[in-house]
């Protein structure tokens, strides 16, 4: 008899983050059949910007939710006679008269809210004037996606979430502005790579500053970190780790500590932050409290976040430099230390051109800073930027016959470095598919997200006030792992969170504070996160990889965001 291999069931395969992901949005489809649809009505808020000026922001009122329920045909027709009648509530609501009594016209049994949405008498309208008797409440109604099909056909099936998702949005964020993004930045980076620059840039370098490696780590998490607080840093990250993710590893580290040093420091940076425009000034404004209040507290928070959390990568850092198999990524990291090792054996000469590129880089990268800081651009505009960027470091490259390119090189250059975050870009539309099985993050629009986010406001409502503030805190952070966007997940909650934070004893600057905290960390570790995705995806690691080492570092700033809150409550923070 044969002796079979035992095999070791310590060890457990990684699963592929697109298995990963698959899963949650099995999960994500389940809870639908539990959850039942529900919406809130909405409406436009003013408040001042970081800037000062007045900016609107559509919001959930607070005491208008309500499940998802059939329309009562019977009480609905019987009022729409009377308001037929009636000329000056039509003229309130916009609504022409002929459009009603062709509605009555063609009887109740033909009733329908799609109907009444077509002459203006929205369910947000019918209910501002009867309530909820306009409903059937003797059945709630689920939103759930069916197994197969789109909105053409069938209605959207949750196997069709990776085209859903991939082709949601606009150009100005997830997904296909992301997407986008991550493709012609993934292009321009295959050209400037192709160059020979960066390589020999990184070597150059590192041979003129050996010993002062334990200082860069520091710095730059400072500085990502200033760039998170200051103006929202996030996809901006992505083009950036292109050139951080080599250089770290040059440095003797790895991709992880290259990914922790730039976007995990910008999202700590986010967390904390006393004036992003993306974060701290929309929940303040919605909030209903001065914009930029409560900065001395923030900025102290900051300072002491960011220095700490630095020193926790430095510890890990450490460890890696001195033994780089304790690495996860050790076997993923070996192309770009195989790239490293290639420039290093050969003794490729600092140029000319290299430098011209590299001074070009910089130039564009500063023009990108004031931009986004100056001009507000954003994703468009990012996008073309990085376009030029590569462009011309590939004339450059010609014309000084780097590494023997030719303008054919050029193009195919591109298509490689496209082709290389291709993958990313898939799991950017699948992640975004995620929200869209849970029905959106639209509070107008029945999802079971919004009735999970009524349920969990109604649960914090009467405890104590450290209790509240620090439930508040683990709620958003939870909230984050579903909807990363930063002003849109202050759009949802803070119209609840707010007055919620009357009513059990705390101040609206601590809500807000409890918002920011977990709406920042938990962007670095969520896989629906796109920048995450994009950025891991530039430095070759899969999420679960990613997750086994940022699930410690999580529980590290879950006690930071803890302790703070606490401070803040102790100090009666206003």
């Amino acid at each position: 008899m044969k002796n079979k291999k035992k095999r070791d069931l310590t060890k457990m395969r990684t699963p592929h983050t697109y298995v990963i992901i698959f899963m949650v949005v099995i999960a994500a489809w389940l809870l639908t059949f539990i959850v039942p649809a529900g919406k809130f009505s909405t409406t436009e808020v003013e408040y001042k910007d970081a800037n000062g000026e007045v900016a609107t922001r559509t919001v959930l009122e607070q005491d208008t939710f309500r499940y998802d329920y059939p329309l009562n045909k019977e009480f609905v027709f019987d009022k729409l006679e009377d308001l037929a009648g009636n000329q000056n509530e039509l003229e309130k609501l916009d609504v022409a008269k002929e459009d009603v009594e062709g509605v009555i016209k063609d009887g109740e049994s033909k009733l329908s809210q799609e109907t009444l949405d077509g002459i203006n008498l929205t369910d947000d309208a019918l209910y501002k004037l009867y309530g909820d008797k306009i409903y059937d409440k003797s059945e709630k109604l689920h939103k759930t996606a069916k197994i197969w099909g789109t909105d053409d056909f069938n209605g959207f099936g949750f196997m069709n979430f990776v085209f859903e998702g991939l082709v949601s949005g606009d150009k100005y964020g997830s997904a296909v502005g992301i997407v986008a993004l991550i493709l012609v930045v993934g292009g321009a980076f295959g050209i400037i790579m192709r160059t020979g620059a960066i390589d020999a840039g990184i070597f150059a370098f590192i041979s003129k500053t050996r010993g002062l490696e334990r200082l860069a780590i520091p710095l730059l998490f400072f500085a990502f970190s200033f760039g998170g607080a200051t103006f929202g840093m996030a996809e901006e990250v992505i083009p950036f780790s292109m050139v951080m993710v080599p250089f770290v590893i040059a440095l003797g580290y790895d991709s992880i500590v290259a990914v922790t040093v730039t976007y995990v420091a910008s999202q700590v940076g986010n967390a904390a932050s006393w004036m992003s425009p993306f974060s701290v000034a929309v929940a303040q404004g919605i909030a209903g409290i001065p914009v930029l209040s409560g900065a001395t507290f923030r900025l102290v928070m900051w300072f002491v976040i960011t220095a700490l959390s630095a020193l926790y990568l430095s510890l890990y850092a450490e460890r890696i430099r001195k033994n780089p198999m304790k690495s996860e990524v050790y076997e993923s990291d070996a192309h770009f230390r195989d790239q490293i090792q290639k420039t290093t054996d050969e003794k490729k000469p600092f140029l000319l051109g290299h430098k011209l590129i590299l001074l070009e880089m910089l130039v564009v990268l500063i023009w990108i800073v004031w931009g986004v800081t100056q001009e507000g651009y954003y994703i468009p505009e990012i996008a073309s930027q990085f376009f030029v960027m590569g462009l011309v470091a590939g004339i450059i490259a010609v014309l000084f016959k780097l590494d023997e390119m030719g303008w054919n090189d050029i193009a195919k250059s591109f298509q490689s470095g496209a082709a290389d975050l291709a993958g990313t870009a898939i799991v950017v539309g699948m992640a975004k598919g995620i929200l869209l099985v849970l029905g959106g993050s639209d509070a107008n629009m029945p999802s079971a997200l919004n009735t999970m986010l009524h349920g969990v406001g109604g649960l914090l409502s009467g405890v104590p006030a450290m209790v509240g503030a620090w439930a508040m805190y683990v709620f958003q952070s939870l909230f984050n792992l579903v909807v990363t966007s930063n002003s849109g997940q202050a759009a949802l909650t803070m119209p609840i969170m707010a007055p919620l934070a009357d009513l059990v004893g705390v101040s609206r600057q601590v809500a807000v504070l409890a918002y920011q905290l977990g709406a920042g960390f938990v962007d670095a570790f969520t896989p629906v996160s796109a920048s995450l995705i994009g950025v891991l995806g530039v430095a070759h690691i899969e999420w679960a990889k990613w997750a086994k080492f940022q699930i410690k570092m999580q529980g590290f700033f879950f006690v930071l965001g803890s302790i703070f809150i606490v401070i803040a409550i102790a100090i009666g923070l206003q």
